[in-house]
């Protein structure tokens, strides 16, 4: 077996961009100070068995109080772009209306201080923290939510909009109205086709229209996010590749493509044609946005066959757990290639620009030995993906930045504080934060000149 050369960082261009990637109610905590309000994720984790271990996310990395030192650690790693969301209730409490001169405070501090240590900020507008306030009306369901988020990004774009050179309009629509509108199993804790339909259009509409505000109001560089999933069949039986064919449509393509201009791949998955019925008039021309780069997150690959008997889809996933000889915490398999599929399957799009990957992580079960976390199997993770991204773009492929996920241990859903994705240990009762050995290997790889 031929043996592989170390990785340098001059590999992949002196214009790519390194970093890492946070999320605001994973990491700020402090929920109710200083006027905050409301948001979904805040009503679905008080409610009793819907967050492992039944976790909140009151305190989580306590970043809202200690985001300099959180910085300091990130400076300490070389780290040169750090990606970050606003909290749309910390500013607009209500959603809309009034707004929290506390909240727009705490975020030019934190704008200004990333500025002064030399870091590259990325602010993403949504991640998931829909106000609570808003969802009493309907959340994403109602059409309305267009409005409401551009003018959100409207308010975000007057007053960090000087200082943010790249904005992320949405984090991975497929996941948060699947989860949220369709399963359940996400806030608001939705179920249902209709509702899930519904939330599709309005997501993608408002992704549009914010990105049009941010781009009148702005000098900044404009993208979105999605969650790319690597999709097989469990074999070449027609029936096999065409189930797969159907759940790659619905995870990878049903966002991405109106947005760029190719309308609901509704031809491909028939289900999607039931958008239609919660069209308005002139939408379709208005859910096209000429973004200035897209943002892919990568994690794993999915194994798919034929299930006769799953509504809508009939499909269903080989669970990695019983196929793959490495999974992670979160029962994801390790395949690097998925890396190098994804990429060059967006390289495809005539319409995409340039691809950042927004994310890109493992959750292992860490554990501090001796002031110390060897966490080797994380290391290699992300070592064999980046190999994978350097095969994408020696190929031809226009990708211009990584951003791990993430860079401390933080809330993570649903799975509450079970699974470990950072570079740096958090002790949650203590707040009390350890480099891990995947944090000082990134470290010594950004620092190669």
């Amino acid at each position: 077996m031929e043996k592989e050369h170390p990785l340098h960082r001059l590999q992949f261009g002196t214009d790519f961009h390194w970093g890492v990637s946070t999320a605001a109610f994973q990491i700020e905590g402090s929920g109710d100070s200083d006027g905050k309000g409301r948001s979904i994720w805040d009503t679905f984790t008080a409610g009793k068995g819907r967050i492992r271990n039944n976790d909140h996310a009151r305190i989580a990395c306590d970043f809202y109080n200690s985001y300099e030192q959180d910085i300091a650690l990130l400076c300490g790693l070389h780290i040169p772009d750090f990606r970050f969301s606003l909290s749309w209730t910390r500013m607009l409490p209500a959603g809309r209306g009034a707004l929290n001169q506390k909240g727009i405070d705490y975020y030019n501090r934190l704008i200004d201080h990333l500025l002064g240590q030399g870091i590259v900020p990325w602010t993403t507008l949504y991640h998931w923290d829909l106000p609570q306030a808003l969802q009493d009306k309907g959340g994403w369901v109602n059409p309305d939510s267009i409005s409401w988020f551009a003018d959100y990004a409207a308010v975000c774009a007057k007053h960090f909009g000087d200082r943010i050179p790249n904005w992320m309009v949405m984090n991975e629509p497929s996941v948060f109205t699947g989860a949220g509108y369709f399963l359940g199993i996400h806030a608001p804790g939705k179920r249902g086709l209709t509702s899930y339909l519904k939330s599709v259009h309005h997501v993608t509409m408002a992704t549009a229209a914010a990105a049009g505000v941010l781009r009148g109001d702005t000098q900044s560089n404009i993208g979105t996010t999605f969650s790319f999933t690597h999709i097989e069949p469990t074999s070449q039986k027609p029936k096999d590749v065409a189930a797969a064919a159907r759940v790659d449509t619905l995870l990878n393509r049903t966002f991405i493509e109106p947005l760029l201009g190719m309308g609901y791949p509704d031809d491909d998955l028939p289900l999607l044609r039931r958008i239609r019925r919660h069209m308005r008039p002139g939408d379709e021309k208005l859910l096209a946005f000429d973004f200035d780069f897209i943002g892919a997150q990568c994690y794993t690959r999915e194994i798919v066959r034929a299930r006769f008997f799953t509504p809508y889809i009939g499909a269903g996933l080989v669970p990695a757990t019983k196929r793959a000889s490495e999974t992670t915490e979160m029962g994801w398999e390790v395949y690097p290639p998925s890396m190098y599929h994804t990429l060059k399957r967006l390289h495809a799009y005539d319409k995409i620009k340039k691809i950042i990957v927004t994310e890109n992580g493992a959750a292992f079960p860490d554990t501090v030995v001796n002031g110390h976390v060897y966490d080797s199997r994380r290391r290699d993770y992300l070592q064999s993906h980046l190999r994978e991204l350097l095969r994408a773009q020696q190929e031809g492929v226009n990708v211009k930045g990584y951003f791990v996920w993430t860079l401390t241990d933080n809330f993570e859903w649903a799975e509450g504080y079970h699974p470990r994705f950072g570079l740096i240990h958090v002790d949650f009762e203590t707040q009390r934060r350890t480099i891990k050995q995947s944090g000082y290997w990134y470290r010594d790889f950004l620092r190669q000149l």
